[in-house]
């Protein structure tokens, strides 16, 4: 027989959201000041106030001990390329151009093999110093550059979706594949890695200017055909690229569409930025239930404009939140909700402390349809979390002081924080990452 898996917790200040705090308010979220999570075998057992906790559990519990902490669930970043990590902070282009100086120079080298692992252990490592636990992310049109990804996450029992990015024209010749090529490479690592632990697979058309009809009706085919597959792509970031994609689908009435039109919308499919949409757009994400990934700090750097959350709430769309490493600027979530909070102040609109939190955590997971695994921390829900330090800098402990509310405090940290706020990850219930101590 085998032992019954052990009994671990974790102690502090905990945090974890039930609904969305737009919609529900003060109900959506659950707050202990000093709270106990007890996990066994990965997954959530229990949570509640530490001296009720503390009547329950063994006396010889294996605890982490974070008080004067803030424990949230493990953040989720539902929008990056692993392949972009070196060029990151590339300056002064808009979106088509980069793609040309910077983006497809960039994943050629992910031909070689064991650049491909180097770059995803190193990816894997910052999203964990992040606080970052589940990530959907684009590979590139090498299988291999898949196979190193889901092995760098595989490692580190991270919950992981992408896929081999399909591409077939307006790209480089050493980027591009073929409708029949790209769709038997993608069926065999389907078959190699989705579902296997936490990993799940993404069917992935770069996005609509770089895939023939004949690719996308291949990648529509793949998506149908495998039960709990994902499908992620592009959709109207920039202006420039609405116009092309207007000449070369010119009985479109739309950029989405063209995706609508392919069979590529429904569950799981996840379209990154969506700014330049109209409410018919919207409405028909929201039918068949595709969700957007809000890129605030990718679509600063490159100037493609602002998105509206305001409509896409009002219209029942479901959001995420993403980091869009290398345009985007920085791996920390932390940072990505600061950015956020601006791009919304300049649409006119606002976003608490609360609801920015949820996108990070829950929101994240309800985008992905991964609520009922991640994203909070209800009994049997898989146990990653992060652990924030408010004291992590003197700016923020300053600032510390004079906050009286959780909001304010939770305010305060995603405008002055960091990874530096990172005291540690736990990724199923073990820890993944830890600040080393300060000397």
């Amino acid at each position: 027989m085998n032992p019954k898996p052990s009994l671990r917790a974790v102690r502090g200040e905990i945090l974890h959201f039930l609904s969305d705090p737009a919609v529900a308010g003060a109900a959506a979220l659950q707050h202990f000041s000093d709270g106990i999570l007890a996990i066994r075998d990965g997954h959530v057992v229990e949570l509640g106030p530490a001296d009720d906790m503390l009547a329950k559990l063994p006396s010889d519990i294996v605890h982490d001990d974070y008080r004067g902490q803030l424990i949230l669930p493990g953040f989720v970043d539902t929008h990056t390329h692993y392949a972009q990590t070196d060029i990151i902070a590339s300056h002064g282009e808009q979106l088509l151009a980069w793609l040309e100086k910077y983006t497809f120079p960039a994943e050629a080298r992910f031909a070689d093999p064991a650049h491909a692992a180097t770059v995803a252990n190193f990816f894997c490592d910052e999203l964990l110093r992040n606080g970052t636990t589940t990530v959907m992310a684009f590979a590139t049109v090498h299988a291999s550059s898949v196979d190193a990804l889901f092995e760098a996450a595989l490692q580190r029992r991270m919950r992981l979706i992408t896929g081999k990015v399909l591409m077939d024209r307006n790209c480089p010749p050493e980027l591009r594949d073929c409708a029949a090529s790209g769709e038997a490479e993608s069926r065999t690592l389907i078959e190699r890695w989705h579902g296997r632990e936490r990993l799940l697979y993404a069917v992935t058309p770069r996005f609509a200017c770089t895939s023939t009809p004949a690719q996308m009706e291949s990648a529509a085919r793949l998506f149908a055909q495998h039960p709990g597959l994902y499908l992620q792509s592009h959709l109207a970031e920039s202006r420039g690229e609405v116009e092309w994609t207007a000449r070369l689908h010119p009985t479109a009435r739309s950029y989405l569409d063209v995706y609508d039109g392919f069979g590529q919308l429904g569950a799981r499919s996840m379209y990154a930025h969506c700014i330049w949409l109209d409410d018919v757009d919207r409405a028909r994400m929201a039918t068949t239930g595709s969700a957007m990934s809000f890129c605030p700090t990718s679509n600063l750097f490159l100037g493609s404009g602002l998105f509206d959350l305001e409509r896409a709430r009002a219209l029942g769309v479901r959001v995420g939140l993403g980091t869009d490493v290398g345009a985007g600027t920085s791996f920390s979530m932390l940072q990505t909700l600061n950015e956020a909070y601006k791009v919304l102040q300049l649409k006119g609109q606002r976003l608490s402390a609360q609801s920015a939190f949820h996108l990070a955590t829950l929101g994240g997971a309800h985008s992905l349809y991964l609520d009922d695994r991640i994203g909070n921390f209800l009994p049997g829900k898989e146990a990653d979390l992060v652990v924030l330090d408010p004291q992590a800098t003197p700016l923020l402990a300053r600032r510390m002081a004079s906050c009286a509310k959780l909001s304010e405090r939770l305010f305060v940290m995603m405008m002055l924080g960091d990874e530096r706020m990172v005291a540690a990850t736990h990724v199923m219930g073990e820890v993944a990452w830890r600040r080393p101590l300060r000397r």
